[in-house]
């Protein structure tokens, strides 16, 4: 990647602005090369340690999200425009995923802990790509156990097909006689409260970069 495409929005974490197709494309490639499957190679198995900042890739101008909707972890159906107002920290995985999802989840507890007071105009949302396991009862026990204000979203495969090249994610269910498993990408995505797409991270983003971000849109934007 070309030094040329990288600038700074601030001290912390480097990032990439994404303003042609050209870009988007390369975005695109790195998606696919972040993906992380159920039984993922030990390289893969958990965040990079001893680094001290990871790459954001910034959306430049802010890509306005197709609304949807989807059953919540709350007991109802949820749509991306009832979260308008707050920002959106969005992952998508799946509860049966053994390392990175949970790694990815008790960071956004830490991220949240860190915000303190600010942290109330954050919303963390996960949104299933197993529907068939992953129901809206499943899906509250397991957020739940990271911090009882996080939402899981049941991700039914029409809408996820509908959203994905947005969201520029991927996943594939890999069967294997009567079990599965599932190959989903690792990028979070934060939404701000307009219901655009501001900046995604890489998978292994220290808490500290992603809160200094968060803080940094918080502060900066205007809506």
């Amino acid at each position: 990647m070309s030094e040329q495409n990288t600038v700074s929005v601030s001290r912390t974490f480097p990032v990439l602005v994404i303003r042609s197709g050209i870009g988007v494309l390369l975005v695109l490639l790195l998606v696919l090369l972040t993906s992380c499957n159920a039984n993922p190679s030990p390289e893969n198995a958990g965040p990079v340690t001893g680094a001290t900042e990871y790459s954001g890739t910034v959306i430049d101008p802010p890509l306005t999200l197709t609304d949807f909707t989807l059953p919540a972890s709350t007991g109802e159906t949820l749509s991306l425009s009832d979260l308008r107002g707050r920002w959106v920290l969005l992952f998508f995985g799946f509860t049966h995923c053994p390392d990175i999802c949970p790694t990815t989840l008790t960071g956004y507890r830490r991220v949240v802990d860190a915000l303190g007071d600010e942290a109330g105009q954050l919303q963390v949302v996960f949104v299933s790509v197993d529907a068939e396991r992953d129901t809206p009862d499943r899906l509250r026990s397991y957020v739940t156990r990271f911090n009882s204000s996080f939402i899981g979203l049941q991700g039914l495969p029409e809408t996820l097909a509908r959203i994905q090249p947005e969201f520029m994610m991927h996943y594939e269910i890999r069967r294997e006689g009567e079990t599965y498993t599932v190959d989903h990408s690792t990028r979070t995505y934060l939404i701000d409260p307009l219901g655009q797409l501001r900046i995604t991270y890489a998978f292994g983003t220290e808490r500290d970069v992603l809160v200094n971000s968060i803080r940094q849109f918080m502060a900066q934007t205007t809506l």
